[in-house]
Formats: structure tokens, sequence, C-alpha cells
């Protein structure tokens, strides 16, 4: 072990051996760290995980075997790793870390937190958790052959969430439903599809035009208008889910395709506006199917690589929905399925419900393999790149451990070499934020609603939970009454959920106070009135009531010059490269442990590119100018950094 072989100095031997470290996920980099922390001597070290072994886990995450298939991942983890050193104690909970249990005073105990997380929401509890417990914590993260590790401290660094993350592509609900042009826009419609029939269901996300929504055009919402108003409904109008269709027809393959292929499509070809710009869908009837949509080309290629024929497409639908449905009843009257890229069945049903709406759109065809890897949201996980980060985090570690975490760095790996022929990248910190709405001292924001037609359901799902992390938050009204609107304890404000926020005197420039009890964390939002959002949004995060004033103020100023400006202008050269500056304030890489985002081609060059060198420019400047101006001697700080070495 390095801290018994003299490879550290006898102070740090002796801090290795006796801190307590904490890892936080047991996947791709935790294997990796849980490996490398044992070799370097640490002797008190616990894991957390939620997941079991997958196995798709087994190609790079190298603690695991085909035998561990189905086990907790926290708990194989541990046992393979003190093979490596059988005189290490390490404690491993299968369990999330953003149960109630680990509370500040868990974090306590650690001298540092080390994650190796793959979703957002758990990194976002994680990086609070150690700002409520004043504990150093170790980000890392990695997306194909780039990978990135920086230190979190207390008033030292910027937090997880100083900077706004980047959202996950969406599509507007009516796009997906009735006029997708798009791949993904059918990958998207199956994956709602699976749900609707098999898994947790979300209104929001259902898949089929609704025959009884007067508003509609065409022969069935005139049909709408017509019916009689039936009691006991929101509006008079009974809405039949797909679920339960499909439970009244047995979950029958050919009536669920008929239903989704023809009748659906006709009723949308029934919308005569939407197809005066837009080549109509051509419905599709299972017993009169074309044998076309695939390539000669292809058939010596795998299945997974081959385009099927719509023909192809059906049998497998129909197979699939049959697998899903035994499935399903295995699971009880209320059990549901996830939705999971590596099952089978899951997959295939996926690809052909997905191919089969994309033919009948006149959307070109993909195959399973890129379907999967659009599906999953996916950009392949490399072992190597792993094996790098979690090498950083150890190295980061060490100079907390030593006490010279001003010698810290957010360290990047790069695909390619930078002008210095390095593939490792180091930054000096950034500090936090002072308007961050979780680091600063009083965190504060504001977001854009529609008062009247938000619930308090929506509110507490989606933003207060979704949008800004509290895990069992307490909301109060900011009306000098202290009115209570939503509560950590269960049953409490229940009778609230389905009301919307007008309801309780909520309208424009209203403030609201959040309070967290596990994560010892507050916030006040203010919310500002509006009647509709672009792109069919329910909510939009603009930041704090002075910034909307400045930019309102910028808009007009704007607006002002440009009536006065004449029509011959020609834009100066001289203008200030502002590039450099803004690499500080770029996005941090996650890890989703097979990651994030490619939905497409131009998706993946982006990624791999202009999106990374926003924070990521030292490929092609030694330093960004605003980090330059805090180095005492840049060249020092050069000759130090060139000393990473690639674990």
């Amino acid at each position: 072990m390095a801290a018994d072989l003299g490879v550290l100095n006898d102070d740090l031997q002796e801090k290795v051996k006796s801190s307590r470290i904490l890892v936080v996920g047991a996947g791709g980099i935790g294997c990796e760290l849980l490996k490398n922390l044992v070799l370097t001597g640490f002797k008190d070290i616990e894991v957390i995980d939620l997941d079991t072994i997958d196995v798709s886990n087994l190609n790079r995450q190298f603690l695991f075997r085909k035998e561990h298939v189905g086990k907790s991942k926290a708990q194989v983890a541990r046992e393979s790793a003190l093979k490596f050193n059988p005189d290490g104690k390490i404690k491993a909970y299968h369990d999330s870390v953003m149960s109630t249990e680990y509370d500040t005073e868990f974090f306590k105990q650690f001298d540092v937190v080390l994650n190796a997380l793959d979703n957002r929401a758990a990194r976002n509890h994680v990086n609070r958790m150690c700002l409520a417990a004043d504990k150093p914590l170790v980000e890392s993260g990695t997306a194909g052959y780039l990978g990135q590790v920086t230190v979190i401290k207390k008033g030292l660094t910027e937090c997880y969430e100083c900077q706004p993350k980047p959202h996950q592509k969406t599509f507007p609900g009516c796009t997906i439903r009735n006029t997708p042009s798009e791949p993904i826009h059918c990958i998207v419609w199956a994956k709602h599809l699976f749900n609707q029939l098999f898994g947790e269901a979300d209104p929001d996300e259902d898949v089929s035009p609704d025959t009884e929504d007067p508003e509609l055009a065409g022969d069935a919402g005139k049909q709408a208008l017509q019916s009689e108003a039936k009691e006991d409904t929101v509006g008079g109008i009974e809405r039949k889910s797909t679920r339960i269709w499909a439970q009244e027809t047995g979950y029958d393959p050919m009536k669920i395709f008929n239903k989704l292929f023809r009748d659906d499509i006709h009723y949308l070809l029934s919308m005569e506006s939407l197809w005066k710009k837009r080549r109509p869908p051509e419905p599709l009837d299972f017993d009169s199917l074309p044998n076309t949509g695939g390539s000669s080309d292809n058939m010596n290629l795998i299945h997974d690589q081959r385009i099927w024929s719509v023909q192809e497409c059906a049998d497998i639908f129909k197979q699939s929905v049959d697998l899903l449905k035994s499935e399903l009843q295995k699971q009880g009257d209320a059990g549901i399925l996830v939705w999971d890229k590596d099952e089978p069945a899951a997959m295939d049903f996926v690809t052909a419900a997905a191919n089969i709406r994309a033919y009948i759109f006149g959307i070109p065809i993909k195959s399973r393999f890129d379907i999967k890897s659009m599906a999953g949201n996916i950009i392949p996980a490399i072992a190597t790149t792993n094996a790098i980060i979690a090498g950083l985090l150890v190295m980061e570690a060490l100079k907390i451990l030593s006490g010279n975490i001003n010698d810290c760095r957010t360290v990047y790996l790069n695909r390619h070499p930078n002008s210095r022929k390095k593939l490792l990248v180091p930054c000096m910190l950034d500090p936090p934020n002072p308007k961050c709405y979780v680091c600063s001292s009083k965190p504060e924001v504001t977001v854009k609603v529609n008062t009247t037609s938000m619930t308090v359901k929506s509110l507490e799902d989606k933003v207060i939970k979704g949008q800004f992390g509290l895990v069992a938050p307490d909301v109060e009204l900011d009306d000098g009454k202290g009115t209570i609107i939503i509560s950590s304890e269960e049953g409490e404000t229940e009778e609230n959920a389905a009301k919307p926020l007008s309801f309780f005197g909520i309208k424009n420039g209203s403030r609201i106070k959040c309070d967290d009890f596990l994560q010892e964390y507050n916030l006040n939002i203010t919310l500002l009135h509006v009647d509709k959002l672009e792109e069919e949004k329910e909510f939009e995060v603009v930041g704090d009531v002075s910034e909307v004033q400045a930019r309102a103020a910028e808009a007009s100023a704007a607006a002002a010059a440009a009536a006065t400006t004449v029509s011959s202008f020609t834009p100066s050269n001289t203008a200030p490269d502002n590039s450099a500056s803004n690499n500080g304030q770029g996005q941090k890489i996650d890890d989703e442990d097979d990651l994030e985002i490619i939905e497409d081609e131009e998706e993946e060059m982006i990624v791999e590119t202009s999106a990374i060198s926003r924070k990521r420019k030292a490929d092609e400047v030694e330093e960004p100018a605003s980090k330059k101006a805090r180095k005492l001697n840049s060249e020092q700080v050069n000759e130090d950094d060139d000393a990473i070495v690639v674990l």
C-alpha cells in the first residue's frame, strides 16, 4: 500500500491511515475509486450506492463479475476492494444517499467526501449536505473520453450548483403527439407509450390524441362538442387513458397496433390545419403492411445494426407486447415495469414502435443500435476515462488531507492534447458565486409561472423538488401570517395539492419561503405571474428580481437604440473578445454512468466541442483571463500542474 511503502511523507501517511472517507457511488468511477483508496492505504471507508449490478456494467466496472449480477453494487464493491488490502475497513450501504438517515451529523463524521455519482439530483443533494456539514467534497464526472474533477469547500470555492447546468433537451407535447418530424420525436413518443401501457403513467405524456377534447379540430372535436356533459368529471369530459383502454382489450397487440398506427392517425388527419404545410401521415393496418422500410444492403449486418422492415417492426412489436404483458402480470394488480435499455423486450418495443411511427410520418427509420443510444441518452462509457478520473479524485483528496486545499485544482481530461501536448488541463478553483441560490448567505431566486393554472402539487414536484432539488420541503407564504401550503409531514397539506397558487392569494411578486430540514437549506422564491411562457413551459427560472428588471431595462434601451440606428451601420471588428473570460463560467460534465445526451450526430459533435470549450478553453489558452488576474505567478502554477500523472 502506498501509505506503507514510503511513497507519502510521514505526516500524510498517518492522516491517510486515520482519516474517514465517504464514497458516494459504486459504479464506473466508484469501482476504480475504491480500488485506488485501499491501494493508497486508506483504512476507514464507507460507500453508499442504491443500484444493483447489471450485465451491462461488467465491461467497465471491474470489481464485478458475472456471478454478482443482481446483487448490491456497494456490497460487492466492498468485498472485491478488500481483496486488494484485507487490512482496510469498508462499510457498505445499499441505500439512497438522499435517505433521511444520512443527515448532517452523518456527513460530519468524515474528513473528505468523494462523489462518483450518476445523476444530478443526488449530486445536488450531496453538495448541500457537505455545505451544511462544512466538509470538503471532491466532485467528478465523465462523458466518453472527457472527464473532470473539482474540489468544493464551503466559503472557498464554487459549489456544485453555483453555475446553471444545461438541461436535457425536451420537446413540446404537441410535437410528440401530433407532428413529429425527427427520429428523436418518435423515440420519445415510444418511451412515453411504454410508460402508458406498462410503466408509471403520466397523464401529461399520453401518446394518443384526446378524442374527447372539444378544443381540438376535426370530426372528433365536433363529436365531443355535441356529446352530453358527464357528471363527476373535469369539465364534463370523461377521458379514457391509454392504459385503461389497453387493459380492456387484454393487451391485444393487434388492437393496440391498429389503434395507435391506424385509428389515431386517421384522427390526426381529420385535423386538416395541421397538414397544410406538412407531409400528412399515412395510416397502417396490421393485416396489410408494406414489406418496406428495410434495406437489402444491410442483411449481412448483425440484428441490432440492421434497418428493420415495417413488417419486421410489426412482428417484433407484437412479440414484445406479449412478453411485457406477461412481465406486468407477474408484478400483481398494482405492479409497473420500468423501462431499461438493457432489457431486450423493452428495447425491442421502443425500437419497433418508434420505427413504425417514423415510417407513418415519413421520417428515416433507425437501427436498434442507434435507437438504443438515443433512447438511453447515452455516450458510451470508457473504462480508462473512469480510471483516470478516479486517480485524480484520490490526488485531490490527498491535497486536502495534507492541509494544502489551496493547491487543489479543477482538472479536465480532454479527448485530444492541447497546444502544450497535455490531455490533463488543470485550472484554478473558482470562488463562490455570490448570487448562487444554494451557497450564498441569503439564497433567493425568481421564477415565472402562471399563478392561476399552476397547482401547489406542480409547484412542489416540478419547481421546488425538480428544479431546486429540495428533498422534503416545507413551504410558507411570506404573507405575514405564516401560511403553510406544503408540509414535509405526510398528509398535513394534502388537500392543497390540486388547488392553483392563486387560491392562496399568490400573485405577481408574491414570495414563498422553502425550508428543507434534512439539507439544512432555506430558499426564498419570488413568483412572477405570466399568462404564457414560450415553448409550452410551465415555469422559468430568471434569477433575482433586480436581474429581471436590469434585463428589461437593457432590452428597452436596445430597442430605443435600434430605432435610431441608421440602416448603413457596419459592425465593428474591434469589439473585445470575451471568449476567454467566459471559460470559467461553463458547464460541468456529469457522468450518467453510460452518460448523457446523444440525440443525433450533430448533438454528439456539440458535446465534444463547443459545449465543453466554454469551461475547458484551456485547450487553447493556458488560463482563462478571469483566472490569470488571481494568479501571482502563473509560471510556477503551470510547472506544478505539469506534475499531474495518469494512474
